[in-house]
């Protein structure tokens, strides 16, 4: 019993020091810029089998507000909000915001307890709101006064769009309507749903977009896994954007291995609809770059199979070779585990110098890099073809969601224009949309 019972501690002294290695950070051997733009820095792949976890505790405010770039200022647009994410502007310039989470998640085990405890320490951890709540900035001042409950009881709702006389959301498991005039304040009626959509697993919000001619809804839908580690079976209609008639309520998959698109804009030069997608995990904290990509029909992006346009990664099983040839490579790299989520083209969202043409990109940070990524909003300067420019890098808008110590004050996720063209970013940890102008408007 003596023996058994110091070999069973030395066992438990060494897998624990095993254990320990295998769970160190993988600390980047590069700066985040390094890994942006045309021609990103790609390193050799480090393959974990415990994810580098270094999440920003998340700390609020306390009466500041994030920095903005020079020549323009910043202020809350509205507060007090559950959970805001994601937001859209109708005609008569209100604004609605999806206040909205992740719905529970089924399965137990290591991973389920994992993935609680990390949504938990990131903020992300609440309930659902399950609402779109709609803003009132009548006054034009900048601060929304009036709000309301325009739907409640929704299914971790994220995507809007009206087209005609219908709003369309999607909610995490459909995509449905509502009838709807601009004005209204509180919506009643049932809905009324156009197509199911897959739910569960990871990468629950589903974004959508309405074409310009608003015959057609097009909506991403991020991967079931990290790199299909479950089988491909249930990624079917995943890791996608799909494209919706609403008249007949059939889809298509418009572009396929994006593993989580999220925003999605339509290029004002090219007329082109472009997302922001976030990559893989489990390679080191200096890869894949999340990236910027126009998005092309029939086009396939890579995932599970490579990434960055034909960097292939080992361990996905089986290998398709045979489908390298036909990847898409992305247009704009945005630095490694940045969770990209926000997009909105310049001629919403107008402030003016440096910032006339481009993208805007919201970046809610990394949960899984050292030091971290992302936790603020850039801009992408494109050229008079409609693509980014060659040599440039990312510019700062907003920053400040870090404070000194590495605690989140704050995470944008969506940016929109609002009514004046100043931009609104909705801060999910803080519960504010704040707003950012020129410095020089009144």
């Amino acid at each position: 019993m003596r023996k058994f019972l110091i070999g069973l501690a030395v066992l438990i002294v060494f897998g624990g020091i095993f254990y320990l290695w295998l769970a160190r950070p993988d600390e980047a051997r590069l700066p985040v810029e390094a890994v942006m733009g045309k021609s990103p820095e790609i390193l050799p792949p480090r393959r974990q089998v415990i994810p580098t976890v270094r999440i920003a505790e998340p700390v609020g405010w306390n009466g500041g507000t994030p920095v903005a770039a020079p020549g323009l200022r910043v202020n809350a647009f509205a507060s007090g909000l559950d959970h805001p994410r994601w937001m859209y502007r109708l005609s008569n310039g209100d604004v609605l915001v999806a206040e909205t989470n992740s719905p529970p998640r089924e399965g137990g085990g290591i991973t389920g307890w994992v993935m609680k405890l990390l949504m938990g320490r990131a903020g992300a951890g609440v309930p659902s709101a399950n609402r779109i709540t709609l803003l009132r900035d009548a006054n034009r001042d900048g601060v929304a006064e009036a709000r309301s409950v325009l739907l409640d009881g929704l299914n971790s709702p994220f995507g809007m769009a009206v087209v005609g006389d219908w709003l369309y959301v999607g909610n995490t498991d459909a995509l449905v309507r509502y009838p709807f005039r601009t004005g209204q304040t509180r919506i009643t009626a049932a809905p009324e749903k156009i197509v199911d959509l897959p739910g569960g697993e990871n990468h629950w919000t589903r974004n959508i977009v309405a074409s310009p001619d608003g015959s057609r809804i097009f909506v991403a839908v991020g991967s079931a896994s990290n790199i299909a580690e479950k089988g491909l079976e249930i990624e079917t209609n995943r890791a996608a954007i799909l494209e919706v008639d609403p008249a007949t309520k059939q889809f298509r998959v418009f572009a396929a291995g994006l593993r989580n698109p999220v925003g999605m804009d339509w290029n004002p030069i090219s007329g082109a609809l472009w997302t922001v997608v976030n990559e893989r995990d489990m390679l080191g904290s200096d890869l894949p770059p999340d990236y910027l990509a126009q998005v092309e029909f029939g086009g396939f992006y890579g995932w599970p199979y490579s990434y960055w346009g034909g960097y292939t990664d080992a361990r996905v099983e089986p290998q398709r070779p045979d489908l390298l040839e036909y990847s898409r490579g992305p247009d704009y790299a945005l630095g490694p585990h940045t969770a990209s989520l926000g997009l909105n083209f310049s001629d919403d969202i107008r402030l003016g110098g440096r910032f006339n043409v481009g993208a805007f990109i919201g970046q809610h940070g990394s949960w899984n890099r050292v030091p971290p990524s992302g936790y603020k909003v850039v801009f992408v300067p494109f050229g008079p073809n409609g693509y980014p420019l060659p040599d440039s890098k990312p510019i700062d808008v907003l920053t400040g969601f870090l404070d000194e110590d590495g605690d989140a004050r704050g995470r944008p996720v969506g940016v929109i224009g609002d009514a004046g063209g100043a931009m609104l970013v909705a801060d999910d940890v803080s519960n504010v949309i704040w707003r950012v102008s020129p410095a020089a408007a009144q």
